[in-house]
């Protein structure tokens, strides 16, 4: 098999397991809590490591911004034998009382976004598989972090989320919203794979707390940190599946 594309990786480069953030400059801070960390491969908003985390070998691989970016990264992972996928990223929160620092276990992602229509029609839910929602879930409370798990909110138009968007995420019960969660889940449950989703929140769109609006100084004691306690989070789901 050829190198895959985007990733240039093939089969047999990476681990059973993958963590996917969408930041490459977090693959750098999950791989600087793990063991053997090495650099596969880097191309445009992908970056590839593998790593050791607790005797359990795994990859951690970079998805850039949106469901597009996010869906080609699953794709070529899945073609070269990565079985399970999860996300650790941060997400605005859509119901008063979560505030920074929480984080949020996603049980399913409206597909408010347009590549999974690519895919499928929008009626078929977007939702991670038990087991891997259960180990996020554990996790997070053997940690005593702050957890709030429910349905969360998918968009791939940050600037375009205006006001009446919110109101009605917000009616809906959702948690919170973000923009790669829907593709992940999707394209893991047309293949068979498996997938979870933890993202901490950096701000709360109903209260009028925006992304970026707030000194580091300034947050509360929980809400430092916060993107390290996702990752410790997610890498201690990984070694308890």
């Amino acid at each position: 098999m050829a190198k895959q594309p985007h990733l240039l990786v093939e089969e047999g480069d990476l681990a059973d397991v993958a963590l996917v953030p969408g930041d490459p400059g977090r693959v750098d801070r999950i791989a600087d809590h793990c063991d053997d960390a090495e650099t596969v491969a880097e191309n445009r908003e992908y970056k590839v490591v593998n790593a050791t985390y607790e005797g359990t070998d795994l990859t951690i691989c970079s998805t850039g911004i949106g469901s597009p970016s996010t869906a080609i990264a699953v794709e070529e992972m899945a073609a070269v034998g990565v079985e399970r996928f999860i996300r650790v990223g941060t997400t605005g929160a859509l119901q008063s009382g979560i505030e920074i620092g929480d984080m949020v276990v996603a049980t399913g992602a409206a597909k408010d976004e347009g590549t999974t229509k690519r895919y499928e029609a929008v009626e078929v839910p977007a939702v991670p598989d038990y087991e891997t929602l259960n180990a996020l879930v554990d996790s997070a409370e053997r940690r005593e972090a702050p957890v709030h798990v429910g349905p969360i909110a998918t968009d791939d138009a940050f600037y375009a989320e205006t006001d009446e968007f919110v109101e009605a995420w917000e009616d809906a019960g959702l948690l919170c919203v973000e923009m790669e969660a829907a593709a992940l889940f999707t394209l893991a449950r047309r293949k068979g794979l498996s997938a979870g989703a933890i993202c901490t929140v950096d701000g709360n769109l109903v209260e009028g707390t925006q992304k970026g609006e707030t000194e580091d100084e300034e947050l509360p004691d929980k809400a430092k940190d916060n993107v390290g306690r996702a990752i410790r989070i997610a890498l201690d789901a990984v070694a308890s599946l």
